[in-house]
C-alpha cells in the first residue's frame, strides 16, 4: 500500500504526525496498539511489515476472549515512527483527536520461521491470502492472535481474534487504560498541555524500548555475498598433516570424556586470529570409532546409537579409527536446522538427519587435543569419508565476523561460533578460546514442575523453570507457549516418573505473582517435579528479579545434564577477546580476511536422494501419523521371510519408501487383499470384502461380482492405505486393472507368461517374441518380473475398452506367439492339458482378476519384488532374485519409474487388431 494515502490525508504544517522512519532492529518485527479518541473512540492495531506499519482500526478494541471476534477495518499504512506517536492531532485534520500508545512490543509468526526477513515474507503472503496469524509479545497483549479478512462486510473489513492459549481470559483487558509510555490515560493526555503536539518542532515522547546491544555491520552485503566471500583458511590448506600427525603423542582411544564448551559473549567481532563457523541448533555428539565399533554419545554420555541409528550405521561403515566432535541436526529443505523436528525425530520419515562434524580429537592412535584448531581441522578434512551426505564437515570461514553474524541473522540461523585458530582442545571444560554469539536469546533450563489453570482444558498451562545458581536451585519463571496438545501429551508421559509432593526449591516461589502489566490472576495449581529434566527456551530479556520475560518453549534437551544447567550470562566480547589474546601474547592487525583459493557455503540443503524409513529399528510397537491418519505397527521384529532374515518392520519400511512410485498403480483401484499374517510360510487367505473392517478414513467401493455377490472392496488411495494393507499381512499388493471411475474398463491389458517347469530363459524367449509381435503392429509394451516365476507384459488401453475387448486382443497376440513357439508354449488353461508347456495367460483380463502390482513384494524366497524392466534388460541371465527388498530402492533412485507409460492414453485397439490380421492372417 505504501505511504501515499497516508501523506495525501495529512497537512504536515498543521499536524505533528511522523512522516517516515525505519526499524533498526534486525531481529524482531514490532507491533503497536494506539488508543485514538477521534470522532469515535477506537484502537489502531499496527504491525510492522515492509518497513511500514500495516494498520487496522478496531472500534471496540482488542479482547483476550477467544469467543469474541472484533471487527477490524484495514486503513492506510503508517510510517514506522508512528509507533511512538502520542499527543493531540489538531481538530479539523484527518483523525483529529487524542492518541496514546496503549500497548507495544514485538511479534512473530506462530509457525517456527527463523529470521526477521523470512518471517516478514511469510506474513506478507498470509496478508495477501487474508489470514494473518501471529504471536504477540507486548506489555498488555501476549499470546496468539489472528487477523482474518471477512466476506460480505466490505473489502477492507477483517476480524481480530484471540486464540485459545494460556493468555486467553474473559477479563476485560481494556480496563488497563494507561499509556505504556507516559502512563497517562487518554483523558489525562488530552488535558496535558506540555505533551500536546501542535507542530513538528514540538518535543516527542520517546518509546520505552528494551535495551539491546546490537552488532555493527561494516557493510550491507547480502547473505549470499557474505557466505560466498567467506573462504576456507589458507593455513589449513598449507598444513603438512603427515608431519603434524607424526608430532602428536601416541595414545589409546580417548574414553569417558566430555566435549569442549564455548563461552557466551554479547556480540560479534572482527579479528584475523579467530575463525568463524555456523552455530548449529541440534544435539552435540562425540563419536568414538575404533576397530569397526562405534559409540555415538551425547555431551552428558548418553548413547545416541539407537536414537540416531542412520548416523550410527554410516559411522560403523567407516574404515578409520577416530574420535570426532559435532552436532546432530534435522535440516529443512533450505538447509536450516530445526530443533523442534530433532527432538521429535524417531525415524527417517521425520526429517533429514545430518551430523555436522567440526573437530577431531583422536586419530589412528594419536591424541590430537594438544594440536592447534587449524591443525586438527586440516587432519579432519583429510581423514573424514565424504561418501554419504548425511555426515558433513562443518565449514570454516575467515570472514569479517560482524558481516558473517549479520548474514547468519538474515538466514534465520541460531548464531555463529568464533574459535581461536591456535586453540587446543580442552576436554570436559568450558573455554574462552571458543565463543558463541547467538542471534536470538536462548537458555537451557530445568523443569521444576508445571501448573494448570482453573479454566483450562489443557494437560498443563505452563512449565515451572529453574537453574542452578551457587549450588541453589533458583526459580526463573514459567513458560506457557511453544507446545502443542500432542507435545503436551508426550511431555506428560515423560514427566510422570519425576512428579513429587514437595517443591524442589528451598524457598517455594509464588507462581501466581502478577507482573506490572499482567492483568490476569491465574490461580494456577503447581505440580512439582524432581529437577532432573532439561528443556530449552527462547526469551526476550531477563528482569531485575532474574525472571525470563516472554519465554517460549523450544524443546526438551535429552543431551544435557541438569546439574550443569546454570544461568548463562553473556560476557563482553571485546573484554574476552582481549583477555585471551593477552594471555597467549597474540598480536592483532587490521586485516580481517585471509586469501584462499577455495569457497564454501555455510549451509546446504539435504540431498533428496537420501532414502527414508518410517519405523526405527528399536521399538517393537510404533504409532505413526501418515497422511494425517494414525497407524499402529506392532510385532515389528516378526520374521516374514525366515531364510532371508527379513522382518515385518523391513516390509513396512519398504512400502513407505516405494510408495511414491507405487501409488499411481494403486490410486482409485479396488484391492484384493492376499494376507500372510504368519509370514511367507504361514497360512494365507484372500479377503475382498472389507465392510465394517476397514478404518473410517479408508475409501471403499461396493461392487457386485459375476455371481451376484455384493462386496465392499478397499480402494487404493494413499500411503496410509498401502501401509494399512501391509499391517494386515498383505505382503503382496493386488490392484484391479481398472479404477472405480470406470470399473469395467481397464487401464491396461496384461499378458502373463507362466513358465511351469521351464527354465526362466524360455520365459525370456517368449517375452521377446511377444514384443516382436506387438512391435510389428505398432503397439507399445512394458515388461516387469512377476517376482515369482514369470514375466508380465502390460499394454496401455487408457480405459477406452471393456475387459472382454482387451481379453480378445490378448488372445490374438498370444495365439500368434504360440504359433511361433509351439514346442514349449500353450494356451491351455488346465495344467494337465498343457503337458508341461509354458502357459501364455490372457484370461487375467477380466473384472476382479488381479496380479501382483508394479513394485509389489512377493511372498517368495529372497523377498523378491515385481520389478518393471526396460526391454534391453529382458535377456538370458536375468533372474527373479536380481530385484529384492534389499536393492529395489537403489534401483528406483537411479532409474525412476520406467513403467509410467502403462498409464498413458492407450492404443487404438481396432487399428491394432486390423493390422495383426493383415500381418498374421
Amino acid at each position: 500500500m505504501g505511504l501515499d494515502k497516508y501523506n495525501q490525508k495529512r497537512d504536515f504544517s498543521k499536524t505533528a504526525e511522523p512522516k517516515a522512519g525505519r526499524s533498526k532492529d534486525p531481529n524482531k518485527l514490532m507491533f503497536v496498539i494506539q488508543k485514538h479518541d477521534a470522532s469515535r473512540l477506537h484502537y489502531d492495531f499496527r504491525l510492522e511489515m515492509e518497513g511500514v506499519l500495516k494498520s487496522w482500526a478496531v472500534p471496540k478494541g482488542p479482547t483476550l476472549d477467544p469467543k469474541v471476534k472484533r471487527l477490524a477495518m484495514m486503513v492506510e499504512d503508517h510510517p514506522f515512527d508512528y509507533r511512538n506517536f502520542e499527543g493531540i492531532i489538531p481538530q479539523g485534520e484527518y483523525g483529529g483527536g487524542t492518541v496514546i500508545v496503549w500497548d507495544q512490543g514485538w511479534y512473530e509468526t506462530i509457525d517456527p520461521i527463523k529470521g526477521k526477513k523470512a518471517q516478514e515474507k511469510y506474513l506478507l503472503s498470509e496478508l495477501k491470502k487474508g489470514s494473518v496469524k501471529m504471536r504477540l509479545h507486548g506489555e498488555k497483549l501476549n499470546g496468539e492472535f489472528a487477523l482474518v479478512r471477512t466476506h460480505g462486510m466490505g473489502e477492507n473489513s477483517w476480524l481480530l481474534i484471540k486464540h485459545d492459549d494460556d493468555f486467553a481470559t474473559k477479563k476485560d483487558v481494556l480496563k488497563l487504560d494507561q499509556s505504556i509510555l507516559s502512563e497517562k490515560t487518554i483523558e489525562e493526555m488530552e488535558k496535558s498541555s506540555d505533551k500536546v503536539w501542535h507542530s513538528n518542532k514540538e518535543e516527542k515522547i520517546e518509546a520505552k524500548q528494551p535495551s539491546k546491544k546490537k552488532a555493527k555491520t561494516k557493510s550491507k552485503q547480502t547473505k549470499e555475498q557474505v557466505i560466498e566471500d567467506a573462504e576456507i583458511s589458507e593455513e589449513s590448506v598449507k598444513i603438512d598433516t603427515a608431519k603434524v600427525l607424526k608430532s602428536a603423542p601416541k595414545s589409546a582411544i580417548l574414553k569417558n570424556i566430555k566435549p569442549m564448551l564455548a563461552t557466551l559473549v554479547n556480540g560479534p567481532f572482527d579479528d584475523p586470529n579467530w575463525q568463524y563457523e555456523v552455530k548449529w541448533d541440534g544435539y552435540r555428539a562425540l563419536a568414538f570409532i575404533n576397530k569397526g565399533k562405534v559409540e555415538l554419545l551425547s555431551r552428558n554420555n548418553k548413547s545416541f546409537n539407537e536414537k540416531f541409528y542412520p548416523i550410527h550405521k554410516i559411522l560403523s561403515s567407516w574404515k578409520i579409527n577416530a574420535v570426532i566432535d559435532g552436532e546432530i541436526l534435522v535440516l529443512n529443505d533450505k538447509g536450516i536446522s530445526n530443533f523442534g523436528s530433532l527432538q521429535n525425530w524417531r525415524s527417517e520419515a521425520d526429517g533429514e538427519l545430518v551430523f555436522y562434524v567440526f573437530d577431531i580429537l583422536w586419530y589412528e592412535g594419536k591424541d590430537l587435543t594438544g594440536l592447534s584448531l587449524v591443525e586438527r581441522q586440516a587432519i579432519l578434512n583429510e581423514a573424514l569419508p565424504t561418501d554419504d551426505d548425511r555426515v558433513r564437515i562443518s565449514k570454516v570461514f575467515d570472514a569479517n565476523g560482524t558481516d558473517f553474524f549479520a548474514a547468519a541473522e538474515r538466514m534465520g540461523l541460531e548464531g555463529i561460533m568464533a574459535k581461536l585458530k591456535s586453540s587446543t582442545y580442552v576436554l570436559s571444560n568450558r573455554s574462552k578460546d571458543w565463543l558463541k554469539i547467538k542471534v536470538s536469546k536462548r537458555q537451557e533450563v530445568i523443569i521444576a514442575g508445571f501448573t494448570r489453570n482453573e479454566d483450562t482444558s489443557k494437560l498443563f498451562s505452563s512449565l515451572i523453570l529453574a537453574v542452578w545458581e551457587n549450588k541453589i536451585l533458583t526459580y526463573v519463571g514459567k513458560v506457557g507457549t511453544g507446545f502443542s496438545d500432542s507435545d503436551q501429551k508426550k511431555m506428560m508421559q515423560t514427566f510422570a516418573p519425576y512428579i513429587v509432593d514437595k517443591s524442589p526449591f528451598t524457598v517455594v516461589p509464588d507462581i501466581n505473582k502478577l507482573s506490572r502489566f499482567q492483568h490476569k490472576q491465574l490461580n494456577a495449581k503447581a505440580t512439582w517435579m524432581k529437577p532432573e529434566l532439561v528443556c530449552e527456551i527462547a526469551y526476550a530479556e531477563v528482569t531485575d528479579e532474574g525472571i525470563f520475560r516472554h519465554p517460549s518453549f523450544k524443546g526438551m534437551r535429552i543431551d544435557k545434564n541438569p546439574k550443569d544447567v546454570i544461568r548463562e550470562t553473556a560476557a563482553d566480547t571485546q573484554v574476552v577477546v582481549k583477555e585471551v589474546e593477552e594471555e597467549l601474547d597474540i598480536q592483532s592487525d587490521d586485516s580481517t580476511k585471509i586469501k584462499a583459493d577455495k569457497h564454501a557455503a555455510a549451509i546446504r540443503p539435504p540431498k533428496v536422494t537420501i532414502p527414508k524409513t518410517l519405523l526405527n529399528p528399536k521399538d517393537e510397537t510404533q504409532v505413526r501419523k501418515v497422511n494425517g491418519k494414525e497407524l499402529k505397527f506392532s510385532h515389528l521384529s516378526k520374521v516374514y521371510w525366515p531364510e532371508d532374515g527379513v522382518t515385518k518392520r523391513d516390509m513396512f519400511n519398504y512400502y513407505y519408501q516405494v510408495a511414491d512410485f507405487m501409488l499411481p498403480y494403486l490410486k482409485d483401484r479396488p484391492q484384493s487383499l492376499n494376507r500372510f499374517p504368519g509370514g511367507i510360510h504361514g497360512q494365507s487367505f484372500y479377503q475382498k470384502d472389507v465392510k465394517g473392517k476397514a478404518p473410517e478414513w479408508a475409501k471403499t467401493f461396493p461392487y457386485s461380482t459375476s455371481d451376484g455377490e455384493e462386496k465392499e472392496y478397499l480402494v487404493g488411495d494413499d500411503v496410509a492405505t498401502l501401509l494399512w494393507m501391509a499391517s494386515l499381512g498383505c505382503i503382496e499388493i493386488n490392484p484391479w486393472f481398472s479404477r472405480v471411475q470406470s470399473p469395467d474398463n481397464p487401464d491396461y491389458c496384461v499378458i502373463d507368461l507362466d513358465p511351469d517347469k521351464h527354465h526362466f530363459d524360455k520365459v525370456i524367449e517368449a517375452a521377446l517374441t511377444v514384443k516382436e509381435v506387438l512391435d510389428s503392429i505398432d503397439v507399445p509394451s512394458y515388461p516387469k518380473t512377476s517376482g515369482s516365476t514369470g514375466i508380465h507384459i502390460y499394454i496401455p488401453m487408457g480405459a477406452k475398452y471393456t475387459y472382454d475387448q482387451t481379453q480378445l486382443f490378448a488372445r490374438i497376440v498370444v495365439g500368434i506367439v504360440n504359433e511361433k513357439l509351439p514346442d514349449f508354449t500353450s494356451l491351455e488353461r488346465m495344467v494337465s492339458a498343457r503337458k508341461g508347456k509354458m502357459y501364455l495367460d490372457f484370461l487375467q483380463n477380466r473384472p476382479g482378476a488381479t496380479i501382483a502390482g508394479p513394485y509389489s513384494l512377493r511372498p517368495k524366497l529372497g523377498a523378491t519384488v515385481s520389478m518393471p524392466l526396460e526391454w534391453d534388460e529382458v535377456k538370458p541371465g536375468l533372474k527373479m532374485k536380481d530385484f529384492t527388498i534389499l536393492n529395489a530402492i537403489e534401483r528406483l533412485k537411479k532409474k525412476g519409474d520406467i513403467f509410467k507409460g502403462v498409464l498413458g492414453k492407450g492404443i487404438d485397439l481396432e487399428k491394432a487388431i486390423k493390422k495383426a490380421k493383415e500381418i498374421y492372417p
